[in-house]
């Protein structure tokens, strides 16, 4: 399994050396690309070279066997040697699973009220205020690109881009249906109503990642509107993008800026067709085995939230989380931890199989 790690350490050393050298240092764009292979190889070079130490040790501890004044100290060394070398193959296969190379990058996540009409909409602006909150706490940057609030503080959609390191690495499993069991603050007899929202995360991408034909975009100007603000209803800054080929629809009317709105539906739009095309690949490549829980449909319930029981289910790994409050103050990372091992769990099955 480890036969190609030399050739890794090889590739790390001569990387070593490259973003030392002034020449590539000069010339901004190679060294960055550099810094970028050379940090991905780091983790498992230097595990790898703990895992080599250690498989050094345990020889020369055979050797010391030999010697009768040794012998103890020599079975000691291999005790601890024999515990550890399993430990580091783990810990090598799993930094070996092939990393997803949007996991860096940012997000535009999109909320949209489904089922349940005025109090799906107050649902999805609870899930808002959720991955708002989650977003402080990892001191990322959130911005609005686009919303469409009712009346009582609920959104019939809003779409955010959220900037950090690592946003899509954390917040890629939210993708999916998420279900909420509760008695609606509109009904009056108390009864429990099952309302639900979708949720669309998507990398953030660049242009040279998408290549989109202006011809194939029409864009449309209208006027915003919305629950409130100084520009609602005034000037025709609204923009909405339509991709002719595949009738793909991105509109946003937050900016004062015609220009702005413009640039902010391509972001959309161009995520989106990306997101498109990523899943195309994927599904094209038949002896790839794909996990579960990285490629939830968009339309697959993945988690109810019940607060009569105070209880978040995540259904895609049967994990159950017993405080509400936290959890939609954003106290995510527990439940993303989990998915992630179980991501990485399935990865690894597949690499073995």
């Amino acid at each position: 399994m480890f036969e190609n790690l030399n050739d890794v350490e090889k590739r790390y050393e001569e990387l070593t050396k490259l973003i030392s050298d002034p020449d590539v240092i000069s010339n901004q764009n190679t060294w960055r690309k550099y810094m970028k292979e050379h940090s991905d190889l780091e983790p498992i070079v230097m595990k790898y070279r703990e895992y080599k130490k250690v498989e050094s040790d345990l020889e020369t501890a055979k050797e010391m066997m030999n010697d009768k004044d040794l012998k103890d100290l020599a079975e000691e060394e291999m005790l601890k040697a024999k515990e550890k070398l399993p430990k580091l193959e783990e810990e090598l296969k799993i930094l070996l699973i092939p990393k997803d190379p949007d996991d860096d990058k940012n997000i535009i996540c999109e909320i949209r009220a489904g089922a349940g009409g005025e109090e799906a909409a107050l649902f999805a602006g609870t899930l808002f205020r959720m991955y708002s909150m989650y977003a402080d706490r990892k001191h990322w940057k959130l911005e609005i690109l686009n919303e469409n609030e009712t009346g009582l503080g609920g959104y019939k959609e809003i779409t955010f881009m959220i900037k950090g390191e690592g946003a899509y690495s954390r917040l890629k499993f939210e993708s999916g249906v998420h279900r909420v069991q509760r008695v609606p603050e509109t009904e009056a007899s108390g009864r429990i109503h099952t309302s639900t929202a979708t949720v669309a995360v998507l990398p953030e991408v660049e242009d040279v990642e998408v290549d989109i034909n202006p011809a194939d975009i029409r864009m449309e100007v209208f006027r915003a509107s919305g629950a409130g603000g100084q520009h609602v209803n005034k000037t025709s800054s609204a923009v909405r993008l339509i991709h002719i080929p595949t009738g793909m629809v991105a509109e946003c009317q937050t900016e004062r800026s015609q220009v702005q709105n413009r640039e902010n539906a391509m972001k959309m739009l161009r995520s989106r067709l990306y997101e498109q095309e990523k899943r195309q690949r994927d599904s094209e490549l038949e002896n790839e085995r794909r996990s579960q829980i990285g490629n939830a449909d968009r339309s697959e319930k993945i988690r109810t939230y019940n607060y009569p029981q105070g209880r978040i289910t995540d259904h895609r790994i049967g994990m159950s989380i017993y405080q509400m409050d936290n959890f939609l103050n954003g106290d995510l990372d527990e439940m993303i931890d989990n998915l992630i091992a179980a991501d990485t769990a399935e990865k690894l099955k597949g690499n073995e199989e």
